[in-house]
């Protein structure tokens, strides 16, 4: 009788249909930008400087992770992108669009996006009272004080290679923060910034294809800023 019941039991095993497999984060979200490359930046908590950071290709209607790596977050963490104010050192939650990529260094082998490099006229403003607030200038101009305004050139590792993030870009909303860029990692967590060592930045850029429309989408594992919102 005890072989019987075992006997019994290994076949319902075998006939048994296989769990589905999880989900894919990309999957799991609200939105992904409708393109069919997607980077996603996530933070255990809005309390956390790090996290990870993982770019996708959509293929044959599924997500699949194209790579990976360790990523830094704001000092002061992560805010909702649309009530972040700025000088707050928090990185902004939300799904964003990539402009264009820039760097202190050459581009890199294989990028595609378009791609800026830096000299030492190269500032980013982020005075509020500028007309150029959240712009890239070469050369300063008169309404935007040097005090509030990043020196590109004067970023050398961070900023060697860089991709705009499109926080408040299209339509600059002053107060709530500027020069939000993926970029490479400094010395410790950014001042909003998301950042990556820099084979990773490297890798991101050989990777991402303007054609194929990516966004970045930033959040946390869970909560109110969870990136399954976005």
């Amino acid at each position: 009788m005890r072989t019987l019941l075992v006997l019994g039991a290994a076949l319902l095993s075998l006939g048994a249909a296989p769990s589905p497999a999880p989900a894919s984060l990309p999957e799991r979200m609200a939105d992904t930008g409708g393109g069919s490359q997607l980077i996603t930046a996530e933070a255990p908590d809005t309390g956390a400087t790090t996290g990870t950071l993982t770019w996708w290709d959509r293929r044959g209607g599924r997500w699949v992770e194209a790579g990976s790596a360790p990523a830094r977050f704001g000092a002061k963490g992560l805010a909702e992108g649309a009530s972040r104010r700025q000088g707050t050192s928090t990185t902004p939650t939300g799904l964003y669009r990539l402009p264009y990529a820039f760097g202190v260094r050459a581009r890199p082998a294989g990028t595609r996006f378009p791609y800026a490099r830096v000299t030492e006229r190269s500032w980013w403003c982020q005075d509020n009272h500028a007309r150029a607030y959240n712009r890239w200038v070469e050369g300063l101009p008169g309404d935007c004080r040097a005090t509030e305004a990043e020196h590109l050139a004067s970023y050398g590792t961070p900023y060697a290679y860089a991709l705009v993030i499109g926080f408040t870009y299209e339509r600059p909303v002053r107060g709530r923060g500027a020069g939000i860029f993926l970029h490479v990692d400094g010395r410790g967590a950014t001042a909003g910034c998301v950042s990556v060592p820099a084979d990773a930045m490297r890798a991101v850029l050989a990777w991402a294809d303007p054609a194929r429309r990516p966004h970045i989408a930033v959040g946390t594992r869970g909560g109110p800023t969870a990136i399954t919102r976005y």
